[in-house]
């Protein structure tokens, strides 16, 4: 059977190979099904077209049915027995965490083999103080998300140029507005980026996909660990429900465990915080600290969180269309790592600026808006923005409407510029 065609994810096709042919192990995260292993391939086809036949390529997925590696021992024979006799042998191995001791056998062929490594993991746990311990920080991150506005639109065979409508592979006109609130509604998984995806398709995919995570990534994981923290998938379910439900508010773990015990479900606060981080580690949800613009700190309290994927909360929500705003501010959000800026919520005294981002020594306070039209609504957007006194670029992103490029030095950006990178 003909394997579909991949479609390049250059962003991090370029991070991966940025440090190619080095000792560095290259680590590609990010939640279960955003494209990891696809990444991993196209790595490999980009090296393997070079046509160099003294080199040896060596693929492994330890989650295949197929695999019957089950110690260190067994995966570090895999990949010796496999060496190229006469060049470097390119590793790529998927999913190595479910071997007790992987990061033993990965670091003995880093320091053993001559050997290029790239390997996958769905949990930050592959990423702990264990492994920095055996490979003695001998490793570079390239995170991994589902896929952007821009990859989505590629993925569905669409390209605006100056023009807000373009023609889909049909021949139908499609507006970039509709494909955005397209977007917000279905998400970014790779396997179901399509203009054809119905929601029974997507709803479909999203249960196999969020019981995969909380299952595999999470409960097992704890009890593979032989840890028991995260043991009670009904109550990680409900907190999954809240935080998806309360994307972009500020939380605390005591209002979390408050809301749940008054609902019904009761639980303390050290116990939401476990689950908290183990959906954080599992890449469902990213935390997003807040910045104290006056004194210049990051805050340990009342931190938000963004989901890592939308079509994931219209799941857990039912489709509802409400909250457009909030969906809108969680899609600034993924953009901006995407582009891989560091994001935090600037406190300003009683106010708040949506998001400051930071980049190679750039900074930009970015305030999300579904919409300016009344006067009312557009003085609460530039409010915060006006306060700040120092020089560094202020900018509004607006889903809907058209409105002057800057007022009073704030750049007014649409969405289109926005996720189209044109900002």
């Amino acid at each position: 059977m003909k394997q579909p065609e991949l479609i390049a994810r250059q962003r991090y096709l370029d991070r991966a190979l940025l440090f190619r042919d080095t000792d560095l192990i290259k680590v590609i995260t990010g939640v279960r099904r955003c494209g990891k292993s696809s990444l991993l391939a196209m790595v490999r086809d980009t090296i393997e077209s070079e046509g160099d036949e003294k080199r040896s390529f060596v693929s492994l997925n330890l989650e295949s049915g197929s695999c019957q590696i089950s110690t260190q021992r067994e995966l570090y024979n895999y990949f010796r027995d496999r060496l190229s006799p006469e060049g470097k042998t390119y590793i790529f191995l998927d999913e190595p965490q479910r071997i007790e001791g992987w990061q033993i056998a990965v670091n003995a062929m880093r320091v053993d083999f001559d050997c290029d490594i790239y390997l996958t993991g769905s949990n930050a746990f592959l990423l702990s103080s264990e492994l920095s311990t055996y490979l003695s920080g001998r490793y570079v991150e390239v995170k991994m998300l589902p896929l952007a506005m821009r990859e989505y639109l590629d993925f569905c065979g669409i390209s605006f140029g100056n023009s807000s409508a373009a023609l889909a592979p049909n021949g139908e006109i499609m507006l970039f507005d509709d494909l955005l609130e397209r977007y917000l509604k279905f998400g970014g998984m790779p396997a179901i980026a399509s203009l054809s995806t119905t929601q029974e398709v997507h709803s479909t995919y999203m249960s196999s996909l969020y019981d995969a995570v909380v299952t595999r990534d999470i409960l097992n994981r704890e009890r593979l660990q032989g840890l028991s923290k995260v043991t009670d998938a009904l109550l990680l379910s409900r907190i999954v429900d809240f935080l998806s439900d309360n994307v972009g508010n500020q939380l605390s773990m005591k209002s979390i465990a408050d809301t749940l015990t008054s609902a019904g479900t009761k639980t303390t606060n050290k116990t939401v915080d476990s689950y908290v981080t183990a959906l954080n580690d599992a890449y469902l949800f990213y935390r997003a600290s807040r910045f104290d613009l006056h004194g210049k700190e990051i805050l340990r309290t009342n931190p938000k969180q963004y989901i890592v994927d939308l079509g994931l909360r219209a799941y857990l929500g039912g489709y509802r269309t409400s909250d457009m705003g909030r969906l809108f501010e969680n899609a600034v959000y993924l953009q901006l790592l995407f582009q891989g800026w560091r994001v935090h919520v600037g406190k300003l005294y009683s106010s708040e600026v949506d998001f400051i981002a930071i980049k190679d020594g750039r900074v930009v306070y970015i305030q999300v808006t579904d919409e300016m039209i009344s006067e009312g609504t557009r003085q609460r957007e530039l409010k915060p923005l006006k306060t700040l006194r120092d020089a560094h670029e202020k900018i509004v992103v607006v889903r809907q409407g058209r409105y002057e490029a800057d007022i009073d030095g704030i750049r007014i950006v649409t969405a289109k510029d926005f996720f189209l990178e044109n900002w």
